[in-house]
């Protein structure tokens, strides 16, 4: 895949995935009004952690297009493991940056029904890596995963990068 085409599908696939879970589905639970209990002080905490996580999965779809040559999808991933930038520190950033773009609208308008869609959401991600997406890249990435996976945490970033090896 030429990095053109990783691009482009990396885009498509940008507007197909997060783009729904956290931004279709959260508008459909609270078509994006601020809740009775909406303060201030929290709302900014919101939109705060909706701009760091934004920034966060925009870096790693360009990573997998330009460093892996492929896209987020699990039609055309990517034709290497992608191991530094943020997943130096974390194995799974994008579903991270997914849960933490929820929860920061779920502060932004105050809304217990967003909250409890992040939850399902972690969960729906977590039964994804655990059951797909590891085996998948043991299999891809034989020579390289297995020091990856026992260097770098699943959800809970290192503070210092993995330099790999």
């Amino acid at each position: 895949m030429t990095r053109t085409e990783a691009m482009i599908g990396s885009a498509a696939f940008f507007m197909i995935a997060p783009a729904s879970v956290a931004g279709v589905a959260p508008w459909l639970i609270t078509h994006w009004r601020f809740g009775a209990d909406a303060t201030a002080p929290v709302s900014i905490a919101g939109a705060a952690l909706i701009a760091a996580c934004l920034a966060m999965l925009v870096e790693c779809f360009l990573r997998f297009a330009l460093k892996g040559h492929g896209t987020p999808a699990p039609v055309a991933p990517t034709q290497r493991l992608i191991a530094d930038g943020l997943y130096a520190h974390v194995r799974n950033p994008m579903y991270i940056a997914v849960v933490g773009l929820i929860a920061g609208q779920a502060l932004l308008f105050a809304s217990a029904a967003l909250i409890a869609y992040a939850v399902a959401a972690s969960f729906a991600f977590m039964a994804f890596v655990l059951y797909y997406e590891e085996p998948r890249l043991r299999r891809e990435f034989p020579d390289d995963y297995p020091a990856y996976f026992a260097a770098v945490p699943r959800w809970i970033p290192r503070l210092t990068p993995w330099k790999g090896g």
